[in-house]
């Protein structure tokens, strides 16, 4: 990466920055986006590293991805971002931006209780990003998802406390939202025994006292090298988190990942393919 996204991004030039945001957003107006929320973790999530894996993976693949980094253990959003959003959009490598976000969805906040301005004011502040990765605390994903068909990411890690933090954001989501359907990112070892068995308990919970379902599940292995980690249930994954935002396209969202194939309906993990070598930035 150009840079690590925990880094505040320098003093933007506001009045530029403006006229070249106002210009893309006429470039861009009408194109499909997807959005990714992912539920944050303060328990083993590693929450930096696992937004700068999906991010780099996601831009390999020829999208533009804008990581919007908002939970409450990211930077501070910069002073200007009340004033000049666009601004506050740092490009920090090819097909790739970053938003330092903490504080900011409570801005949008309205009288009914959702955020939901917020995530069409970032995107007219980045309308080149086809992807947006969401990354906020439970209680704010559920002011930002409300009447939005997405299905939220629960970051987990190989430890008891993590699990829980997660299901305790499903839990919310389900609640406030009414969203049914979940996907596990567990930061664990490629070797884990207990992987599946997480994936399974998980599963089981949410059907059992939510009535919700766990679509899909993979593994990131932060401590293996970045082209280690286009396995195919992460690729799985991902693609399935694109195809919800393109229904007509759904077939060839997935299709153009190599080694995806139908998004797996089973809660429980299935072993960890060969790796493949992650494409080059486009």
């Amino acid at each position: 990466m150009a840079a690590p996204f925990n880094r505040l991004p320098r003093a933007p030039s506001a009045g530029r920055a403006g006229d070249q945001a106002d210009g893309l957003r006429k470039l861009f107006a009408g194109r499909r986006r997807a959005l990714v929320p992912l539920a944050a973790n303060p328990h083993g999530a590693s929450s930096a590293r696992v937004l700068d894996r999906l991010a780099v993976l996601l831009a390999a693949q020829g999208r533009q991805v804008l990581v919007v980094d908002a939970a409450s253990t990211s930077p501070l959003a910069h002073e200007l971002a009340g004033v000049d959003l666009s601004a506050c959009v740092l490009n920090v490598a090819p097909r790739l931006s970053y938003l330092a976000a903490r504080g900011l969805p409570l801005d949008y906040v309205d009288t009914r209780g959702s955020a939901g301005a917020f995530i069409d004011a970032v995107q007219a502040a980045a309308p080149q990003a086809d992807v947006l990765l969401l990354h906020a605390d439970g209680i704010d994903l559920a002011r930002l998802l409300k009447q939005r068909a997405v299905r939220p990411v629960l970051l987990g890690a190989d430890h008891p406390e993590s699990i829980k933090h997660a299901y305790a954001n499903a839990k919310l989501l389900a609640r406030r939202c009414e969203l049914m359907t979940f996907d596990l990112l567990l930061v664990a070892g490629r070797q884990s025994p207990r992987a599946a068995a997480i994936a399974q308990s998980l599963g089981g919970c949410l059907d059992s006292f939510l009535g919700a379902m766990l679509r899909n599940s993979a593994l990131l292995d932060i401590e293996a090298a970045p082209e280690a980690q286009a396995q195919a249930d992460l690729i799985r994954l991902l693609a399935a988190q694109l195809a919800l935002d393109e229904p007509a396209q759904g077939a060839e969202a997935a299709a153009a990942w190599p080694g995806s194939g139908p998004p797996r309906h089973s809660p429980a993990a299935r072993p960890a393919a060969a790796p493949i070598s992650r494409p080059a930035f486009r």
